[in-house]
């Protein structure tokens, strides 16, 4: 069965899709989130091929029933991809769906003939789609100083580098923050309940924007507010909303996603196939996490760094933990992360300086470290009554705690755009407009190193950031 946490975040973003009916996959095992009863497959004449190749299969099986196979989508968009149904959406549990699971399995000897694949999940896109950091945003006082602290480059809207993040949107009070000055773009859609709490994962976009202007004061930032919905989309709904962003305000030079999703395949998703093969005829560059599930599986579409064609288009980042030396537990890690930052015990804004925002603990936070680790991991720090619970325990009044514009975070969500900001910064200090070229550079010029797995790795650390002492200290990380 899926670990207890999984589950929480499932029913989390099934709460803010409440017209999406969705299972976890494969095998109940949680490694990702998906539609039910339906697939995804290229337009034209591969749908077609698909969804009467599933037609026929489910009509040749006793225990399946082709009734409910249909286009459930344009026959033709953007993005390349349409959605096939395959059964009752409505029909089992979030264990799993077995008519994807068939639909799936009747294309195995088409796609092996084809040697490529021509039908995929639907998966969902998520900030953490199933083991967010054991700490939430935590209060931080407006005099304590921010980490990354702000960086002394003057703001030139002549050479300003234009970084877009795609999350969640922008708090209302936002503008009264400094250090969002130069930072514009979409509203969050709904900031709190109905008892006037804040949502899961609102106020995460401002954050990121506070991060990247932090290490890269130099920047004009967009925040699109494409992650609403508890900061989750569909993979079929991701790749269109990319496309809206940059027609709407055209290719930026660094593009922040800190957000993905596994699919336990090694060739990225279909239903963004259509954008990264965009993406990578522009000069843009994508920086995305490298996710929070601190598994060695691709996560897409930071593992598209890793792949022959996107090495120069993508920059992965996974998270180091406080003190730098190590990677977080919770980090995502593996040959396709391509560098890690700062990611543990952030501290940025996440409103403005308008009015104090309550906020109630949503996960419980874990007697031990979830991943087996040592050190005073977010995992366990700080001590919070959540609303959701681990089996067993017994139920407690979650906690409260009042936000009046600065945060302390976790997650290689914060990692992401740190590791932008370095990118914007250094295209700065060079005087360099190709913000691929730049990332070279800061790779390759890079003398920070950090242990992840065993592993030597590169580690970006801002110039401003100062490292947090873990206790105990560990030999590794």
């Amino acid at each position: 069965m899926a670990p207890q946490r999984f589950r929480e975040q499932f029913d989390q973003i099934q709460r803010s899709m409440p017209d999406v009916p969705l299972a976890m996959g494969p095998d109940d095992s949680a490694e990702f989130f998906y539609e039910k009863g339906v697939v995804l497959a290229r337009d034209g004449e591969e749908a077609r091929l698909v969804e009467d190749t599933v037609r026929e299969h489910f009509t040749a099986s006793p225990a399946l029933t082709a009734d409910h196979v249909r286009r459930a989508g344009p026959e033709t968009n953007r993005t390349g991809i349409t959605r096939i149904q395959v059964g009752d959406p409505g029909a089992g549990d979030a264990a799993g769906d077995l008519t994807v699971a068939h639909a799936l399995r009747s294309l195995r000897t088409v796609e092996g003939r084809a040697g490529r694949r021509l039908i995929s999940r639907n998966h969902v896109v998520s900030i953490a789609v199933n083991a967010c950091p054991g700490d939430e945003p935590v209060p931080v006082p407006v005099a304590e100083p921010l980490n990354p602290a702000p960086a002394a480059t003057p703001h030139d809207a002549a050479t300003a580098v234009a970084v877009l993040v795609i999350d969640t949107g922008l708090m209302g009070d936002y503008r009264s923050c400094p250090l969002l000055a130069h930072t514009d773009g979409d509203a969050q859609v709904s900031e709190c309940d109905e008892d006037g709490v804040l949502k899961q994962y609102v106020g995460h976009g401002t954050f990121i924007a506070g991060l990247v202007a932090a290490v890269a004061p130099n920047t004009d930032v967009t925040v699109r507010g494409t992650l609403n919905d508890a900061g989750a989309i569909l993979e079929s709904e991701l790749g269109a909303r990319l496309f809206e962003a940059v027609d709407a305000g055209g290719w930026p030079d660094v593009l922040s996603l800190s957000a993905g999703t596994s699919n336990g395949r090694a060739d990225g998703l279909l239903g963004l196939h259509a954008f990264m093969a965009e993406l990578r005829e522009q000069r843009t560059l994508l920086v995305a996490a490298a996710g929070n599930n601190a598994s060695a599986t691709p996560f897409w579409p930071a593992a598209y760094a890793a792949l022959p064609g996107w090495e120069d288009t993508v920059l992965s980042v996974g998270a180091l933990r406080g003190d730098g030396e190590y990677g977080a537990c919770f980090s995502n890690h593996g040959p396709w992360v391509a560098a890690y930052a700062p990611g543990e015990r952030l501290v940025s804004a996440l409103t403005g300086f308008g009015r104090p925002v309550p906020y109630v603990y949503q996960h419980s936070t874990y007697d031990t470290c979830r991943y087996g680790f040592t050190y005073a991991c977010t995992c366990q720090y700080p001590r919070h009554n959540g609303v959701l619970s681990e089996p067993g325990e017994a139920p407690a009044k979650p906690d409260q705690v009042m936000f009046e514009g600065h945060a302390q975070w976790s997650g290689t969500s914060f990692a992401t755009p740190v590791a932008a900001g370095l990118v914007a910064s250094h295209m700065t200090a060079r005087r360099e407009r190709d913000p691929r070229a730049a990332r070279h550079q800061l790779l390759t010029g890079n003398v920070e190193f950090a242990e992840v797995r065993g592993a030597h790795v590169p580690a970006l650390l801002p110039p401003t950031w100062r490292p947090v002492p873990v206790d105990p200290p560990t030999g590794g990380g």
